[in-house]
């Protein structure tokens, strides 16, 4: 009898010891780990859009490169194999025999293109692209110490912008552009300069920046791609948060058609030190000597 009474009080405390450690247990799940934090949204981790006084999207800033610690360009520019995705740089769609190898062992023009996407030319223009293409040493403006012009220059490095207009700088050189909507200045717009006449107005959240009155100087791009002095040129400015969106439309009479350029998407540079290094002075040196088509 004293047996079975102590192997009956052994049970008892063994399931009694049992329900303590099963309800110890459920309290450690629910108590005992660290509260696991909702994951947050994509809208709400993304940086918002600064906004001036006047409720436009606030675009200044440092964009793109400058100085180790911020910034960069998060790409527009086409990958892949140049060499193999574009059979011609400087032939018209329709074109055939105009691709014969030139005296350049490596043609730096063709294989060291940032883009693949190249505006199309009317039919009579393709041979005066190849004759530039062919001679780019000696005709490409920037080899003689000329602007790279818009839009080659790109999208800007830095924005400064006011209530009335912004600055737009690219190293050396800067454009003024006033927002307030005023039209062309009707003299200015009948001019010839490397910048154009630029008058800026707003379309929602988007900076549109339109400009005319070009000299035929520059070029669109490397390899023989000139536009003429009637050329017209779109731009699009559009910030999103920390990001800086960029679009060109090009149009002009010797184009087929208007060449909209691959869009750029630029990153804030938030290094508070971030500036924009002075270029080196532009000296020609080999002109008088160059007898080839080497491209440089």
């Amino acid at each position: 009898m004293k047996h079975r009474n102590l192997r009956l009080g052994f049970t008892v405390i063994v399931a009694v010891a049992a329900i303590l450690l099963l309800t110890y247990g459920a309290r450690a799940q629910n108590y005992g780990a660290p509260a696991q934090k909702p994951a947050a949204s994509s809208s709400a981790s993304a940086a918002a859009t600064p906004h001036t006084a006047d409720g436009h999207p606030d675009l200044s800033g440092m964009w793109g490169g400058g100085r180790a610690g911020g910034g960069g360009d998060l790409g527009g520019a086409n990958e892949g194999d140049v060499t193999t995705n574009v059979a011609s740089r400087r032939c018209a769609p329709n074109q055939v025999g105009c691709s014969d190898q030139t005296n350049q062992t490596v043609d730096g023009e063709f294989t060291g293109r940032l883009e693949m996407n190249k505006p199309i030319y009317k039919p009579e223009y393709w041979d005066k692209v190849q004759d530039l293409d062919r001679n780019t040493n000696t005709k490409d403006p920037i080899f003689q110490c000329q602007s790279l012009g818009v839009p080659r220059m790109g999208a800007p490095r830095k924005i400064i912008q006011t209530a009335k207009e912004v600055v737009l700088f690219y190293g050396a050189d800067y454009r003024i552009i006033p927002t307030d909507g005023r039209p062309h200045d009707p003299v200015k717009a009948l001019d010839v300069t490397y910048f154009g006449d630029a008058v800026g107005k707003w379309d929602g959240d988007t900076l549109v920046i339109d400009s005319v009155g070009f000299n035929d100087i520059t070029w669109l791009d490397k390899g023989g791609y000139f536009h003429s002095d009637l050329m017209h040129v779109v731009e699009r400015l559009r910030r999103d948060g920390d990001t800086l969106h960029y679009e060109v439309t090009v149009d002009d009479p010797v184009l087929l058609q208007p060449w909209v350029m691959t869009p750029r998407v630029m990153k804030l540079n938030t290094d508070a030190d971030a500036t924009i290094r002075e270029p080196d002075p532009c000296r020609d040196y080999d002109q008088s000597n160059m007898v080839s088509r080497v491209r440089h």
